[in-house]
């Protein structure tokens, strides 16, 4: 059972590095990955929307924050296995692509994509990251009480 968890662990995040990378650097990858996924559409890239929810403090009581822009696709490589993807926007070959890497990635062509394709990304989103905390960083204000001198 530990092995499933830790399978769907690993699942998980390279899905969710997929939902969230660039579209360009994904461009970027999958050409650099240079390999040809035999496969089958199931489910066509389609855009439709999804409400995102929320929480005031993340303990109240759950509200609808609003809707945003989803496309998902799925796919079956000949040899058997399902890949699917959803991804923020309208970006189809985004969706195709992240289905096609997520299938990919449960056959024996695993250690080339994640060295050619996660990886890259992968850094790339930790570099993002970085960046974006040091700009906040930059814009902290350290607010402190000096004392009056008064007895």
């Amino acid at each position: 059972m530990t092995v499933i968890q830790d399978q769907n662990a690993g699942r998980k995040q390279w899905m969710s590095l997929l939902a969230k990378c660039d579209p360009a650097e994904l461009d970027g990858a999958w050409s650099a990955l240079d390999l040809s996924l035999d496969h089958q559409v199931l489910r066509a890239p389609e855009v439709g929307s999804v409400m995102v929810r929320g929480r005031a403090g993340a303990v109240g009581a759950a509200f609808n924050l609003g809707e945003i822009t989803v496309t998902r696709c799925s796919v079956r490589l000949s040899s058997g296995q399902d890949g699917h993807a959803y991804v923020q926007g309208r970006d189809k070959t985004k969706a195709l692509r992240a289905a096609l890497l997520d299938a990919g990635m449960q056959t024996a062509a695993a250690t080339k994509i994640r060295e050619k394709v996660l990886t890259p990304l992968s850094t790339a989103a930790t570099r993002r990251q970085t960046t974006r905390a040091a700009k906040a960083a930059a814009t902290k204000v350290d607010f402190f009480t000096m004392a009056r001198g008064e007895d």
